[in-house]
């Protein structure tokens, strides 16, 4: 398991985009290109897309969902070292990418809450 620094919003910032980051980083498509497509599906459902509602059922309808009993994000990195994970844990959605999470902050402490298996 390891971590790498992964900022990929189109400016540089630092902002509360964890849900474009690691959805851009699970799909290999640009922060811009996740932006819209959130922006307009939050849109038509007359929402905001980093709700935690519409994001659950933003991922539940794109990846499977698979249910982990107690694991840490570095411990889900350690186990599936083949796959491309998004998982969220309290307030925060990250990746995990072949063993290795992509964030701009190291979260394998953190237990994660829910995965989805992208590939």
């Amino acid at each position: 398991m390891s971590y790498k620094f992964y900022n990929a919003n189109a400016r540089g910032r630092f902002t509360s985009d964890c849900v474009i980051r690691s959805i851009s980083c699970a799909t290999h498509r640009s922060w811009d290109d996740v932006y819209d497509e959130l922006s307009d599906l939050a849109q038509y459902n007359g929402t905001l897309f980093d709700q935690r509602d519409f994001v659950l059922w933003y991922l539940d309808s794109n990846y499977e969902r698979v249910t982990f009993l107690p694991k840490t994000v570095g411990e889900l990195a350690r186990e599936y070292p083949n796959n491309i994970i998004l998982c969220t844990v309290r307030g925060h959605i990250c990746c995990v990418k072949f063993g290795t999470i992509y964030d701009t902050f190291d979260p394998s402490d953190r237990l994660v809450e829910y995965a989805w298996f992208v590939e």
